[in-house]
């Protein structure tokens, strides 16, 4: 356990199964790990007392079906969103496009983990 990490692991682990203890010992007690993603496939069965071993660590799992299953929510959701690339808080970087064509490299692309950032096709 990591008496000195962080209180929440800030770089969220979109990543998975090769990062899971890692990232759990990023955390400092009663630190939040927030973990969104399964590049490397799914965090491993483990058994929870190991985050109490850890220093009574929270994790969370969240997906955006549960954020944006009602209309409004949705709605609210993306507004803040678009305000906050109008703003230019949120920068939009296109890191690879594809002409229409090449659809279906982009998504093997996409699946094999080879692309990062926003991908557009293009006519």
């Amino acid at each position: 356990m990591n008496s000195q990490g962080v209180p929440v692991f800030q770089w969220y682990d979109s990543v998975g199964k090769t990062t899971w203890e890692s990232s759990l010992d990023c955390l400092r007690p009663l630190g939040l790990m927030v973990s969104f993603g399964n590049t490397t496939g799914a965090v491993p069965p483990f058994a929870i007392s190991q985050l109490a071993a850890k220093g009574s660590l929270y994790v969370t799992r969240p997906i955006l079906d549960t954020y944006v299953a009602r209309r409004e929510d949705l709605e609210a959701s993306s507004q803040d969103v678009f305000e906050m690339v109008a703003s230019g808080k949120l920068k939009v970087g296109v890191r690879q496009t594809y002409a229409l064509k090449d659809a279906a490299q982009a998504h093997r692309d996409l699946e094999a983990g080879k692309s990062t950032g926003s991908t557009v096709l293009l006519p």
